[in-house]
């Protein structure tokens, strides 16, 4: 029987998905668990199987086109069914399901089943930590930006991210390469081809050539869809800063002490194994969290939530912004172990291969850019968490120190505040714990 193929919900913040490509075409058949087609969410390029067999008998969501969740996206059954009345059904409620035909699509917590019991596609995905993850599996796909391109002298090219990466794992030129994809899109399939028939890099000495350009007047540009994942986080950050009274407390750290266990520490472990200054700060906020529960707490409209143990996110740059993986039990964790986690979770988080129970619920989050050169920023609040620190450099500094001036390695941190949980005494007390445990790192052992 003939069933609509609806489009899941792939993570916990996705509410719609853009179909980066079909790997079946209309008329092919397919096997249960096989791959139909590749989407776009808002942390990862997944592939989306079926649990059983049949024929694609039409596909209403096209390569770059968008699907909110529960909408159809193609049509699946026998080969030659009719297909008429389903297509009539679509056209009439927008593709949605029947029961969501009046408004926007219900946010699901298990994939859509179709009439015929078939699950369209699954994460595996997890409410919460311990969860039952759901019937099928998921396979991410490393990822880069969506509308990476290069500048032929034609104008720009414009790269699906599976593309990008294979281009750049294989030393593709992705000026050699045409795309097959909407509006002349570098997509996997023409990657494949240019493997197999061996197209390579330019060697650097015709790479590195300088052509003149022959272009006058103003620049030519393309507009493309903006990215899941960029549209989740404006969307995310707006809601932060609009409704959240937020307040900020900026605090001075002397590293000197943190800066000295480091090497003691770093002494005794290969290169593999070494920690890092943001993993002793992982440790200490984790610690001081345990101080104040106030600060590992969250707003819950008519109820604040304390949190047992310290989940502590930790900021990742990846390259279509920015995710937070979860150090699960921080305050439990020795160094070595935070370290060896937070290694693992930014490599998956820069391969978009992180599961949803790695980057969601946190109890408290840091952001750090001071190896970026920066010396002070703020940061802004991922609810439902209440606070979150801000961490610079540590810059050797001159200083006063019992009326002699001496140098002094000053780190800056500052904490955003949700002001509905956390008071300013509150936010003040718990960073004078913090600056504590760094400046005298024996009191995390306490």
């Amino acid at each position: 029987m003939a069933e609509k193929f609806l489009m899941p919900k792939l993570s916990p913040t996705m509410e719609e998905g853009q179909i980066s490509r079909w790997v079946k075409s209309e008329g092919d058949a397919f096997e249960a668990n096989e791959t139909l087609a590749e989407v776009d969410t808002d942390k990862a390029t997944m592939e989306m199987t079926a649990l059983t067999g049949g024929t694609l008998l039409k596909i209403l969501k096209g390569e770059g086109e968008t699907a909110l969740l529960g909408e159809a996206i193609a049509i699946t059954g026998k080969k030659g069914e009719d297909i008429s009345a389903l297509l009539t059904e679509v056209a009439s409620n927008g593709g949605r399901k029947a029961s969501d035909a009046g408004g926007t699509p219900a946010l699901q917590s298990e994939p859509p089943v179709s009439a015929g019991g078939q699950i369209a596609t699954t994460a595996t995905s997890q409410s919460n930590v311990g969860g039952s993850p759901t019937q099928a599996e998921t396979r991410t796909t490393a990822s880069v930006p969506s509308g990476i391109s290069v500048t032929p002298t034609n104008g720009r090219m414009i790269v699906s991210p599976i593309a990008a990466r294979m281009a750049a794992d294989n030393g593709i030129d992705l000026r050699n390469v045409s795309g097959s994809g909407p509006n002349g899109r570098i997509i996997k399939r023409d990657i494949e081809e240019a493997l197999s028939g061996g197209t390579r890099t330019p060697s650097s000495a015709t790479a590195n050539q300088f052509t003149p350009s022959t272009i006058v007047g103003a620049s030519a540009f393309s507009d493309e869809p903006t990215s899941k994942m960029r549209q989740v986080i404006a969307g995310r950050l707006a809601e932060s800063i609009g409704p959240i009274p937020t307040f900020y407390l900026t605090v001075e750290i002397e590293m000197d002490n943190v800066l000295a266990v480091r090497k003691q520490i770093n002494a005794n472990l290969d290169d593999e194994s070494k920690i890092s200054v943001n993993d002793i700060i992982v440790k200490a906020a984790a610690m001081s969290l345990l101080k104040h529960p106030w600060v590992n707490a969250s707003y819950q409209d008519k109820t604040v939530r304390f949190y047992e143990q310290a989940d502590i996110g930790v900021a990742v740059a990846i390259d279509e912004g920015l995710i937070t993986p979860v150090v699960r039990g921080a305050n439990l964790k020795g160094l070595a172990e935070i370290s060896a986690e937070i290694k693992d979770l930014a490599t998956k988080a820069k391969a978009k291969k992180l599961q949803p129970d790695e980057y969601t619920g946190a109890t408290f989050s840091i952001s750090n850019l001071g190896m970026m050169g920066i010396k002070e920023f703020t940061a802004i609040i991922n609810p439902p968490e209440a606070a979150i620190i801000a961490v610079g450099g540590a810059i050797q500094t001159p200083v006063v120190r019992e009326g002699q001036i001496v140098i002094r390695n000053l780190m800056h941190v500052t904490m955003s505040c949700d002001h509905r949980v956390v008071d300013g005494a509150t936010g003040a007390k718990f960073l004078q714990s913090f600056k504590q445990m760094l400046e005298q790192p024996a009191m995390m052992l306490l």
